[in-house]
């Protein structure tokens, strides 16, 4: 099997992960408080890394980074916006709103190019601006028509938006940020454990087994696809993974409407279609530039 192909298939894994079993999982664990959940996704994701960086061969690249305060600054930024985005995300699957969740992941990329055209000054094509547009008036939309301001959407498009933008500009590898961001979390998680153990609110070891197994595969819903993505962006073109990024959200949007239920009504038909239109206008454009840049390489 070549590279490419093996890559490609490593990212359809990825983004299954990511917008099938994900939403699955934490739909799993919703009797338990959304905080809780996070705090095991934090802790077993800290316990499966510590391994990870020494079989990777990463634990020489964390020792030269924990000396570096600038990036260490700048981790402890991208570890807030992924704290939120992941707390975010846990809550709106436990409260029946996965369609929020798949749509803040179909506008998150025109975010991320509208933040790189604010922070990194980089250029935007008039395709670019209209997709944007297009993406402002679908939000626009369901303000007015549904009276509501979708929060879980734009928070979970932005923050990790923010997060991307972050990790790009300090260029740390995958296993190795994950790891400093899960240890500047684990204070925080730790004193979580004390706090619900302290008001008899936790869930662990106090539930079913079924529960507390499922808690413990926090870190192993959060690793797993993870070091899929990581194989697959080493092995096929960023336009490839661009694309293929729209399955996550494509699934959780199936699994919303057909799986859990949730209310699929003629304006939120409208407002996914305004941002499918802006999502077509911004591929058509990443496709024109490929070509592009392919024909003047060739």
């Amino acid at each position: 099997m070549s590279e490419n192909k093996l890559g490609q298939i490593y990212a359809v894994l990825a983004f299954l992960f990511w917008g099938a079993i994900a939403p699955i999982y934490f739909k799993e664990v919703s009797s338990v408080q959304p905080l809780e959940v996070l705090i095991h996704r934090i802790i077993w994701s800290f316990i499966i890394l510590i391994p990870l960086l020494f079989i990777t061969k990463e634990i020489t690249a964390y020792k030269v980074l924990i000396k570096d305060k600038k990036k260490l600054m700048y981790l402890a930024f991208s570890t807030l916006f992924i704290t939120i985005n992941w707390l975010v995300f846990i809550w709106a699957v436990t409260n029946n709103k996965i369609m929020e969740t798949a749509l803040g992941y179909y506008i998150n990329p025109l975010v991320s190019i509208f933040l790189g055209y604010l922070f990194f000054q980089e250029r935007m094509s008039k395709k670019q601006y209209i997709a944007i547009f297009i993406a402002f008036i679908a939000v626009l939309y369901q303000i007015i028509t549904l009276g509501s301001i979708p929060l879980v959407s734009l928070t979970l498009a932005f923050s990790f938006a923010f997060y991307g933008m972050i990790r790009k500009k300090i260029n740390v590898g995958s296993i190795v940020g994950l790891f400093v961001e899960t240890l500047i979390m684990m204070p925080f998680a730790l004193m979580g454990i004390y706090y619900l153990y302290t008001n008899d609110s936790i869930s662990f070891l106090n539930t079913s087994d079924y529960i507390n197994i499922m808690l413990t595969l926090g870190g192993i819903i959060t690793i797993t696809p993870l070091l899929l993505f990581n194989g697959a962006a080493r092995r096929i073109k960023l336009t490839t993974l661009g694309f293929l990024q729209y399955i996550g959200p494509t699934c959780a949007f199936l699994l919303a409407v057909f799986v859990y239920d949730e209310e699929f009504n003629f304006n939120k038909m409208i407002t996914f279609c305004l941002i499918w239109i802006a999502l077509l206008v911004f591929s058509l454009d990443s496709i024109n530039k490929f070509r592009e840049v392919k024909n003047k390489a060739d």
